[in-house]
């Protein structure tokens, strides 16, 4: 059976098992703190010399990591994944955005606050300042549509709820982005994902 490494904690590591569950594939969940330094020993070491979570370990022994392509493996072959090739571009511009200008400040900004009991203003202000400025852009992207790529739930939606839905541990107003907020409850809805 394929074993899926990963911490509750993590928006990254949900995603991955969102679409393992989305899709029915089954799997054995082993969790895997960051907190208390489990990515840090020499056998997961030895799995994923980065140490980091998400991690799968398919069947046959081979390893994947790094949550959206986990995803993308989990979701070959489904409508989760556009078949029009534009439709599929624009949901990997999401997947390459959401690691690259969205996760580093809301996510990071969660787990400053959350979980190592930080103040708002005692994180950088850039992170603060750039976590707004991503939800700014989903909240005006998710405006008067239902979701990210084309008219149907994809992977760029579930990428961009796992950190966005709980953006307020980090800080951030959710309020302020009510388009935002509509869109993370259509996401949840659509992808069977407990609010």
């Amino acid at each position: 059976m394929m074993h899926i490494y990963g911490d509750s904690i993590s928006g990254n590591c949900l995603k991955v098992k969102w679409v393992a569950d989305l899709r029915g594939l089954p799997y054995r969940w082993i969790e895997t703190s960051v907190l208390a330094g489990d990515t840090r020993t020499p056998d997961y070491l030895a799995m994923n010399p980065a140490g980091q979570v998400p991690l799968v370990r398919f069947d046959d022994g081979r390893t994947l990591a790094q949550s959206n392509a986990i995803m993308l493996a989990f979701a070959e072959g489904s409508n989760l994944i556009p078949e029009d090739g534009y439709l599929r571009a624009k949901m990997y511009e999401w997947l390459f955005w959401e690691q690259y200008s969205h996760e580093p400040y809301v996510a990071v900004a969660r787990f400053h606050v959350h979980y190592l009991g930080k103040t708002v203003a005692e994180l950088d202000p850039k992170i603060v300042e750039r976590g707004n400025g991503a939800l700014k852009l989903l909240d005006d992207s998710v405006a008067g549509r239902d979701f990210l790529v084309g008219d149907r739930l994809t992977l760029a939606d579930i990428a961009l709820v796992a950190y966005s839905r709980v953006a307020d541990e980090g800080g951030f107003a959710l309020g302020d982005y009510p388009a935002l907020q509509r869109w993370i409850a259509r996401v949840e809805q659509a992808a069977n994902i407990e609010a």
